[in-house]
Formats: structure tokens, sequence, C-alpha cells
């Protein structure tokens, strides 16, 4: 046994190299261990092994990711006959050491019989490739010999622990590796992590080399012909995200993805066959369920879905999940992933373009084959598989939502772009400022670089952003700009142009491009435009930016009469002297302040409240029109102004 804080830089770091690439570990898969010694509080040596714990992923795992479990404890629960998973995982708890430690891995007890200090398990594709195969595991035997104890498949809990653990002690040599859990992954041993990482990597790479060489020379491959990004395409891909959410009882995001690997899945004259076998492992189907829909019948797939429930559920009470599809296989659009928010889209698309690439490459092996309809059933409707699902699921009111903001970079449409990303929404942020691309971060965010006086330019950037996110659900109109404060007499008639061109003309062509859109929002579409307080008070000076403004008041209210038969509420949002945008200078304001004779201070706080606008306060406005609290009100003009004695 080691010490226990050299163990755990020892697996930390060894854990992140596996879980950094994505041909071995997906999304929190895999699971990783390492033995040591710790003394307790009465000062007493107590053999433990700190097992990964669940929801933590490899690639970005700390020390407090591992849980320290007693392991003269887990031996004798593995000396059980039988115990059930909720049971097992109760037991689990109780063997910690630490109370504040997450739970164990589910597969805890397969790592602490094996005889090494480190363990690596992860769902490398190449493993599964091979035992993927019809004739997989006798591939594998041959492959590996007595270097790996081959374990069929059992499904995940107590009793592939218990059949693990038996098989281990009857087939393994010293000379053994580690075992191959057939339609499920590869475990290494080690006396250090580096020694178990080693071989890991070792034994993958040998089962790459093997797939490559049986493969032989690539043949000619046919592929289907994906259409490109257009209005058409859009949507067909927003009409199905509208049926993929009517199905579901919510609204789910639906990510197109496309390439080369796609276009020659898709087009294969065996797609119904093939690609309705079952996914890669038994794990993956509580993010793709069992098997994809092909072709755009949401109706026939639900149908479909229901009657594989009723024939597996073998007598059982179970509450059936939502019947939805989770990945489409269409040879126009290519894949299309449904998820309950963008990164839940985000790994089912990950998840099947492995797929497809296992799939591609076991059929021109042998014959892939999936593990049964049964097996894959009782494992997307096992308890503990569903209550990961659970606790990963946080009920914000715009989950499942797209959001259009434009000025997204920086000021008011930042603030709105936060707010929506905070509230669940997935966010298409548009700005001319390259920084747009980088502004937040995440599988929710999708930041583009555009010109909003350009329409072509932001006719192709909703396109992209519908591919990613699969229609619209809101769109903030933020993106303004204020000329050079002059009077109307020497007034420059370029900055006027502009302004009308920024703040007026722009505005009305995203209002056109996106009504089709807004039309297939599940929850109905919203449009908020961010106003302005000179629209009812111009100031003088200001001639362009009021009466562009103004403009584009007017357009959102012919907007909210003619849309309200799509469902469609438009409302407006008046800010005043928000200070923490572009607009406002430290110059500016210093010079402001000078000429009313106020403080900065003063200044900033001139409205009746005596309250500091920020761009944060204006987003709060804008993020709770889009909830159902406005849902009585269309063609609203809401003040966030702190009280302006000129309008009051």
């Amino acid at each position: 046994m080691t010490s226990a804080q050299n163990a755990l830089d020892d697996i930390v770091s060894y854990s992140r190299l596996l879980g950094e690439r994505s041909d071995l570990v997906l999304h929190g898969g895999g699971n990783t261990s390492i033995k040591a010694t710790v003394t307790d509080v009465f000062g007493d040596q107590i053999d433990v092994i700190y097992v990964k714990g669940s929801g933590w992923d490899l690639a970005t795992i700390q020390a407090a990711g591992f849980v320290p479990l007693r392991s003269d404890r887990l031996a004798r629960l593995l000396a059980l006959d039988s115990i059930s998973d909720s049971g097992m995982m109760n037991e689990l708890r109780l063997a910690s050491l630490d109370s504040t430690a997450p739970d164990a891995s589910v597969e805890a007890l397969l790592h602490s019989f094996l005889p090494a200090t480190a363990v690596l398990h992860s769902h490398a594709d190449a493993i599964v490739t091979l035992s993927n195969l019809i004739d997989g595991e006798r591939r594998v035997r041959d492959l590996f010999g007595d270097r790996l104890v081959v374990v069929p498949y059992v499904m995940p809990g107590f009793d592939l622990a218990k059949a693990a653990s038996e098989l281990w002690a009857k087939e393994s040599t010293p000379d053994s590796l580690g075992m191959v859990l057939l339609n499920h992954g590869l475990f290494t041993v080690g006396e250090t992590a580096s020694e178990a990482y080693d071989r890991h990597i070792a034994l993958v790479t040998e089962a790459e080399q093997y797939a490559a060489a049986a493969v032989g020379g690539a043949g000619a491959v046919a592929s289907a012909d994906l259409v490109a990004s257009s209005l058409e395409t859009a949507l067909t891909v927003t009409g199905l995200r509208s049926e993929v959410s009517a199905a579901a009882g919510i609204p789910m995001i639906l990510r197109r993805s496309t390439g080369a690997d796609v276009a020659a899945f898709v087009g294969r004259d065996d797609l119904a066959s093939i690609a309705t076998q079952g996914p890669l492992t038994p794990e993956h189907s509580i993010r793709t369920k069992r098997i994809p829909q092909l072709g755009r019948d949401v109706a026939g797939y639900t149908a479909a879905y229901s009657e594989y429930v009723a024939a597996n559920s073998r007598g059982r009470a179970l509450t059936p999940l939502s019947a939805e599809p989770r990945v489409i296989l269409d040879r126009e659009l290519g894949l299309l992933t449904a998820g309950r928010s963008a990164n839940d889209a985000a790994i089912a698309a990950d998840i099947y373009l492995h797929t497809i690439s296992v799939i591609s490459t076991a059929t021109r092996i042998s014959e892939y084959q999936a593990l049964s309809a049964e097996s894959i059933f009782d494992v997307e409707y096992w308890e503990l598989e569903q209550a990961k699902l659970a606790r990963e699921s946080t009920p914000l009111p715009f989950r499942g939502e797209v959001a259009i903001v434009t000025g997204a970079a920086s000021g008011i449409g930042r603030a709105c772009a936060e707010a929506l990303l905070a509230a669940g929404a997935a966010v298409i942020g548009l700005d001319r400022d390259p920084g747009v691309t980088t502004t937040f971060s995440g599988a929710a965010w999708l930041g583009l670089v555009v010109d909003v006086t350009d329409v072509e330019a932001m006719r192709a950037a909703v396109y992209e952003g519908i591919d990613r996110f699969g229609g619209v659900d809101m769109l903030v109109m933020a993106a303004g700009i204020f000329a050079a404060s002059a009077p109307i007499a020497e007034l420059d008639l370029d900055s006027w142009r502009k302004s009308m061109a920024v703040n007026a003309d722009a505005a009305v062509a995203l209002l056109q491009i996106a009504h089709p859109f807004l039309k297939l929002a599940p929850k109905h579409g919203r449009v908020v435009l961010i106003a302005t307080k000179n629209a009812a008070a111009p100031g003088p000076g200001a001639a362009a930016y009021s009466a562009s403004k103004t403009a584009a008041v007017q357009l959102a209210r012919v907007a909210a009469l003619e849309w309200a038969e799509d469902g469609i509420r438009v409302n407006m949002v008046h800010p005043d002297a928000v200070f923490d945008t572009a607009l406002w200078t430290p110059e500016l304001i210093a010079a402001r302040a000078a000429k009313y004779g106020m403080s900065e201070s003063e200044y900033k706080t001139r409205n009746l409240l005596h309250a500091e606008v920020t761009s944060a306060r204006v987003a709060s406005m804008v993020q709770l029109m889009c909830t159902d609290v406005f849902d009585c009100t269309t063609g609203a003009q809401v003040p966030v102004d702190g009280g302006s004695d000129r309008i009051v």
C-alpha cells in the first residue's frame, strides 16, 4: 500500500490522461482507482481504495473526486451471494471514510478485488469494436490470450462484480494485465497508475492495429448528398425540433452534425439494419436511446418506443421515459441529436459520432452485433442510471430553449446573454466584435462575428445557429450605436444614416429572418427590443439616436400587432443612463457630471429612486419578459431607468 497523498496525486494525473482521450472515455464514462493506507482519527492504519466518484469527469477530475472506501468492508460485501444494486450503493456509502465525498462509482467492487494497486477502466472504441462483432469473443481471446480475462456481458452492478471476481479467481495468471468486459470495456491493473496506464494504451493500440489489419485496404464508400444550410433546411430542422419537443412534452435542443463520416453512414444501403442493432455499450442508451430514428417520422418512432417498453417491462411496474428520439439519421440532413439542454444534445452527438466510427469499422471486419433489446432496456431503465441523470438535470426556466442576442459581446447585450444562459437557454450571440466567439464558453454558447447591417451575414448566422441548436425561441435585439452628439443644424448625414442602419434597418431585417422560426417555437416565440428612454424623452444633440431608436420602437409595436396571431410576444425595454456600457466613457461621465454641477456618483443616480441602472438590471427585466410571467403581455414598453421625472 502507498501513502494516501502520493496515491491520490498518482491516480489524478493518470486519470486525466485517460480522460482527455475521447476514443477511450466519453462524458463521465470510465473510472479509476488506487489502493493506499490512511491513518484514522484513532491512529489506526486502514487499507482503503480511492475510487472515482459518480458525476466526476476523468478529464478534469481532482482529488476531491475520489471516494476513500474501506477495503475490508468491500471484501465482505463482495462475499455476499446477492444484494440489490440500491443496497450495494448504500453499503458503498457506509464504507466511505469521508461523509462529504461523492457517491462511489457503481463499479467500485470491480476495482476492489483486483490484486493491484492501481486500476484503470475505459470504454475504448477499439476494444468495443472487437467485442461487438458477431465473433467478437473469439477475436478478443485470440488477440490477447491469457493477458486479459474475458468476462461475458453481465449488467453493471453487484452481479457483474461477482461474476468478474469469480472468473478472475479461476482464469487469471501472474501475467494477467486486466480484464475485457464484452460489450463494455477494458480494465488494466498496475502497481502504479503509470504502469496501469501504459498497459491500457498498449492494449488499446494492439486492438487498433488488429482492426486496421483486418479491414485491409479501404474500398469505395457511398455517401449521401447532405443539404447545405438554407431557409428550407433551417425550416425542416426547426419543424423536426417542434415535433421532438411535442413528443417530449418540453422544449428540446436539436443539434445537426454533418461531415464526411456522417454522410457516408447515412448513405449506406444497409442503414436500416445496421443502425438499428443497438448502442456500443448499454450505458449509451440513457443518452441516445437504444436505436435512432431513421428519417423524419417522429410519431412512428414514439409509437415504436412505447411498444419496446411494453415488450421489455416483463411485468415490472415501470414509469416509461418520454418516447422522443434522441438520435435522428436522415439522408439529407445527416445526424441530428436531441437533448433537454445544449450539453445533452452535444453529448448525444459525441456518443453517436463514435458509434458511427465503430460500426463503420466493425462492418468492414465482420458483422456488428449489439446486445439484445432486453439487455439494453435493463440498463436504460436501471434505477442507478436514471438517478445519475436526475442529479445532472436542473429545472431552469429556459432549459431546452434557444435565444438570439445581438450586441452580445459587451454592455446590455452581453448581460442579456449571460442572464439567459444562467436561466438554461442556449444562446446565439451576434456581434461585430471578434471577441464574441469567446465571450462565454460551453455547449450552450455560439458566438458569431456578424455586422448587423449585413443582412446576408445575419441570415447565414441564424441558419448556423439553427444547425447548432434546432430553432429560435427568443430574440433580444440589443445591438445599437449612439452617434456623436450634434444639433440638427450641424448633424452629419452619414452619422444619421449609420444610426438608422444599425438601430432601425437591422432590426427590420432580423425580425424578417427570425419570424418563421419564432412561429415554430415550442412555447411560442418572444421578442424583446432594447429601446431607450429617448423614445419618450429625447435630448438635444441626440437626433440620430433618438429618431432611429424611436423608429425601432414603432417597428416593434407593429410586430406586436401583426405577430400576436402567431403566438409571438413582442415587448420593449427602455433603459436610461446605463453607465457600464460602451456608450459611456469615463471622460463623458465626468463631463456630463460637471455640466450639471454634480459629482460622478450623484450624476449616475440622478433619477427618482436614486438608483444606479446597470446592464445586469436591464438584463433581469429582459429575462423576466421572456418567462411565463409575461405570457399575457405584448406590445409593452417598460422603463428601466430608476424613474425619470421627464416621463413619469
